[in-house]
């Protein structure tokens, strides 16, 4: 066996070093020795060497056949990384020599299942952009720009020469069919750059496509000299790469390999006569049994005679339950779509008027400052926050069910948490003569990682349930170190009460969707969806939530959750937050918006941030001010009169404005992003908005705009 992974290593070797001859001859005694061991790992990575000999002096077909018989045998095994080359070599095959390009692209997306499944972040990035040449070459230039821009930057920051060459002539095709013919010459200069710096016989067949992709688009600018320079350079390194003398001997190899495959398939004919005439010793035997075979048979006919009336009958009442089955489906995708939309109506109607109570709140405290440590203002934002978490999780709980629940990363004092919490609740405290108490473990760090919003509910929840169930009595907060693992603190948190307690019975109940225990005293309303909200976000957080209860004494709910407390990791998130307006950079943006509170809201945050603010009222009027002002940034509403944000936009790149529009949306983000990105917009704002974040992408769109 070491014999053959030996071989195997000296054939892929030869292979990079164009040795086809040395490739093919090694390998070729290497798949005899794996047939020998019956070793399929070992078969699968021989044929898929062949493969690739083949496929490098063009002979599709042939490669292609060595590649299934690699991938047949590599199912066999639990080797991802191998599936993932030969998925890749296949995708090659069938993209770059143009025999079926959409059939290249699925190989391609098999190969990135695999990249991905092992972690390897080379593999990931090279097939990305191998599936952004071939939507380049299929001329699905949206696709194609996506994926080039996904592995760009993990490209750019590595030492993979061969893949920057291959992006940035990529880039070049793309934004040649794009006719953007500087950028284009930008990239292919550069894939030309690195490839004169790094010519060898590794990568000199890449080096040679590029010059001709540059030659071509060269012609197309009708630089002819410049054009013929690199074609002759394209055919002196085609002339290198694949002499004569060299096809001529590896055909004399093939033909071998070739015979040996059909001796191997003459061979295993051989075996199956062998087998057929072992078969044949027993067939009195056979004959014997097949007899009474055709007696059963006969009854069997007789019997299915009889009943062929009834299953004719029974077909018509299938076929007409099928027709209803296709009414019903039908209704149910026309009910689904209803919601859907209802959806995000409805998310964009309470959006819009919690945008104007985050905002005004914010205007209170930028312009009163003595009010800045008010706990009433405190608890107004928080209340403000928290209501639209818990509108965006109640309209979309079944965003929260596909756990497409994505949690954030941001420093928060647990602390200072929990107070707000209490905080904003004592009126419900206050009004069941309860007691709150708060008690955090001085272990824990001062300040840690995580998604404090969604931290907030599962408290706001947990600690409003315990006050409403509880009367004359105390509620107790806890938060204790549990335990540590590296950077990550594992946090354990109660919440008791003295109240009414909740029944064995019931128990289990609670956490369901819409139910709501029946109470011996008292009158207990709410939706019914609290405690059901709690229990996933607890489990996104990695946590499972438990309660222990006696009815007539009380109920503690715990639960135990990670936060990082990775000082690198703060000081990261401070930098991406924190935006410097220290500077007297007086930005000019202009803001279209019909919302008559949602402009004074915008038109003060930027202001008293020392932005120089222009609010219009639609579409059109943005597009009249633009011939006669000058703007940094455009900040633009989507659900106008008139003309929406998207046309607007469209009508704004069409007159040549190049400066940066952002979308400034109550819509759900994941609804309006593609639109907005094929539109022309450079990014997405969801309202109600924190203005660090806000800030933070101006002073980026601007600065890379300049």
């Amino acid at each position: 066996m070491k014999s053959v992974v030996k071989k195997l290593s000296i054939a892929g070797e030869a292979l990079h070093s164009f040795e086809c001859e040395k490739s093919l001859l090694v390998s070729k005694e290497a798949l005899d020795e794996a047939h020998q061991l019956k070793n399929h790992q070992l078969m699968a990575k021989a044929y898929n060497i062949i493969g690739l000999n083949f496929d490098e002096f063009s002979e599709p077909k042939t490669a292609i056949t060595y590649y299934e018989k690699a991938l047949s045998h590599a199912l066999l095994t639990e080797n991802d990384s191998i599936q993932e080359w030969i998925y890749n070599n296949l995708g090659a095959t069938y993209t770059y020599r143009k025999i079926d390009l959409q059939k290249g692209i699925e190989y391609y997306k098999k190969a990135l299942f695999f990249a991905n499944k092992i972690n390897d972040n080379d593999e990931v990035a090279y097939t990305q952009l191998n599936i952004a040449g071939a939507y380049i070459n299929s001329k699905d230039y949206i696709n194609g720009i996506k994926y080039l821009d996904k592995c760009k930057s993990y490209i750019e920051n590595s030492d993979l020469i061969e893949a920057k060459i291959s992006l940035y002539t990529n880039y070049g095709n793309y934004y040649n069919i794009a006719n953007q013919n500087d950028e284009a010459d930008l990239y292919y200069s550069k894939a030309v750059t690195i490839s004169k710096e790094n010519s060898s016989e590794l990568i000199d067949s890449n080096i040679a496509e590029v010059y001709l992709d540059y030659s071509k688009f060269l012609t197309k600018i009708n630089n002819d000299n410049k054009a013929k320079y690199f074609l002759d350079l394209h055919k002196t390194l085609k002339e290198k790469i694949y002499s004569q003398e060299k096809i001529n001997t590896i055909k004399n190899i093939v033909n071998e390999i070739q015979l040996d495959e059909y001796e191997r398939q003459i061979e295993q004919i051989e075996n199956e006569n062998q087998k057929h005439l072992l078969d044949l010793s027993q067939s009195r035997t056979i004959d014997i049994l097949f007899g009474i075979v055709i007696l059963v048979l006969l009854l069997l006919v007789i019997s299915l005679f009889r009943n062929n009336r009834l299953r004719d009958k029974t077909n018509k009442i299938l076929k007409a339950t099928n027709e209803e089955l296709l009414v019903a489906k039908e209704k149910a995708e026309m009910a689904t779509q209803l919601k859907t939309q209802f959806v995000s109506t409805i998310t964009h109607e309470l959006r819009t008027p919690l945008y104007g109570v985050v905002g005004i709140t914010n205007i209170i405290i930028d312009e009163h400052k003595e009010l800045a440590n008010s706990p009433h203002i405190n608890s107004l934002k928080f209340s403000a926050g928290y209501l639209l978490s818990l509108v965006n999780d109640l309209l979309q709980i079944n965003k929260i069910e596909e756990k497409r629940i994505v949690l954030e990363n941001m420093i928060f004092n647990i602390s200072d948490e929990i107070n707000t919490i209490t905080d904003s609740l004592k009126f419900i405290a206050k009004k069941n003569d309860n007691k709150l108490f708060i008690e955090i473990d001085e272990a824990i760090p001062e300040t840690l990682i995580g998604d404090k919003l969604r931290l907030s509910q599962v408290f706001m929840n947990l600690v409003s349930n315990a006050l409403k169930f509880t009367k004359y009595g105390k509620v107790t907060v806890t938060a204790k170190l549990d335990r540590e693992e590296g950077t990550k603190k594992f946090i354990t948190f109660y919440v008791k009460d003295t109240g009414v307690g909740i029944a064995d019975s019931d128990k289990e109940k609670i956490f369901e969707k819409f139910v709501q225990i029946e109470r011996k005293e008292g009158d207990y309303q709410g939706t019914g969806l609290g405690l059901s909200i709690v229990k996933k976000l607890v489990e996104i957080f990695g946590g499972e939530i438990e309660l222990e209860s006696v009815e007539g004494k009380g109920t503690t709910f715990y639960f135990t959750i990670p936060f990082e407390s990775d000082d690198k990791k703060k000081i990261e998130i401070i930098n991406n937050i924190v935006v410097d307006l220290s500077e007297e950079k007086f930005y000019h943006v202009l803001v279209v918006e019909d919302n008559k509170i949602n402009q004074i809201v915008t038109r003060k945050t930027l202001e008293n941030n020392k932005f120089k603010c222009t609010v219009v009222d639609d579409g059109y009027a943005a597009v009249e001010i633009l011939d006669t002002d000058k703007f940094d940034i455009i900040l633009m509403d989507i659900n106008m009169p008139i003309i929406n944000g998207f046309e607007t936009t469209k009508l704004i790149r069409k007159k040549g404005h190049k400066l940066p529009i952002v979308a400034l949306t109550a819509f759900d983000k994941q609804e309006v992003s593609e639109q907005a990105l094929s539109c022309g917009m450079n990014d997405v704002i969801i309202k109600p908005f924190e203005q660090s974040k806000l800030f933070q992408i101006i002073s980026n769109m601007i600065d890379n705009n300049n």
